[in-house]
């Protein structure tokens, strides 16, 4: 659990870019949503105008799951190693889209049940487990491994404030993941399993079906402790969400604000804003996935996405390609000069 607190982005500089947004050579309020964004970056940097977002980082946390032995997705386990080696080869899709968007791709291994021989033995560093538990049969994580997992993603994140990264993205990767994060989701919001869960992977509709009833017999067997956000993690989500979720805390903790993917970041938001509210303030939305989980969560979270182009890849893709977005609201208020400048 972190231990550091949280404060709130800078209300001196949101005022400030919010003041000169307005007097800027253009009606009040006519860029929408990128006036509130760019005085949300402003926030985020405590200085108005803010700095260009030249350092922007997606961490893939990878992992396996119990539960994909259950028949919940259309791609067996083995695809899991399979995407490692592709991401850090930079073949995969968010290194596509991550290389067009000027965004900066890191993978790391919390949880892959195989070896992976090979690679650079800094993607293992903070390897926690060989996969997690399978949810609907018994918790994901053991209390230490739950740690461990929290703390590598806190550290992550700190690490890469350190070294300078402005914003942060949490990306996924792990056959069986959809699943977890829809239970996730159902447990924290109080929500069915129908109403959350989604084709992930895309599944035919009987093994739709045989999801939702996985994802029921879970919370039934995580019962009232739920109601607690770390047991909840602990019950029914995964070391590498888990290691999402202190990637968040540890983000919001050091003054980077966090772009959101898909349904599993938005599940580890859930979460980490459940453990520690002042993350909320340190989060915006990217995309909205076609997962119905994400968007159920996105509404009780109070966040309203940047894009929606029916995207569910996961790995951070959805986020990375709002990118240009976030950076287009920082230039607006750098660049546009003052009315009264020009008069």
């Amino acid at each position: 659990m972190l231990r550091r607190s949280i404060e709130p982005p800078d209300a001196a500089a949101i005022a400030a870019a919010r003041e000169l947004s307005g007097a800027q050579a253009k009606p009040p309020g006519s860029l929408g949503v990128l006036e509130d964004l760019g005085a949300w970056i402003a926030g985020c940097q405590g200085e108005c105008p803010p700095r260009p977002l030249d350092d922007v980082r997606v961490v893939v946390f990878a992992g396996d799951h119990g539960v994909a032995a259950s028949g919940v997705s259309a791609y067996p386990a083995a695809i899991t190693p399979a995407m490692v080696h592709g991401i850090a080869a930079g073949v995969a899709g968010v290194s596509a889209l991550a290389a067009a968007n000027g965004v900066r791709v890191e993978i790391v291994d919390i949880a892959v049940a195989e070896d992976l021989a090979g690679l650079d033995p800094a993607i293992g560093r903070f390897k926690v487990c060989r996969g997690s538990g399978s949810i609907e049969v018994e918790d994901a994580l053991t209390g230490e491994r739950l740690d461990a997992a929290l703390a590598a993603g806190e550290r992550i994140a700190t690490d890469a404030a350190a070294d300078g990264a402005q914003l942060l993205i949490a990306g996924d990767l792990g056959i069986g993941n959809t699943t977890v994060a829809a239970a996730l989701i159902a447990s924290t919001f109080g929500l069915s399993a129908a109403a959350v869960t989604g084709r992930g992977t895309g599944v035919d509709d009987a093994t739709l079906a045989h999801k939702v009833a996985v994802i029921q017999r879970a919370l039934v067997r995580a019962g009232h402790r739920a109601s607690d956000p770390r047991q909840r993690l602990q019950a029914l989500g995964s070391a590498d969400m888990a290691a999402g979720v202190g990637f968040m805390l540890g983000a919001a903790a050091a003054g980077v604000p966090v772009l959101l993917d898909g349904l599993i970041a938005v599940a580890e938001a859930s979460v980490a804003a459940s453990m520690h509210p002042g993350v909320r303030p340190w989060l915006w939305a990217g995309h909205r996935s076609s997962e119905p989980g994400q968007s159920l969560a996105l509404a009780r979270l109070g966040l309203e996405p940047l894009v929606d182009l029916r995207m569910r890849l996961g790995e951070g893709t959805g986020a990375v390609v709002a990118v240009p977005i976030v950076r287009a609201a920082v230039a607006a208020l750098r660049d546009i000069a003052r009315l009264s400048d020009l008069a």
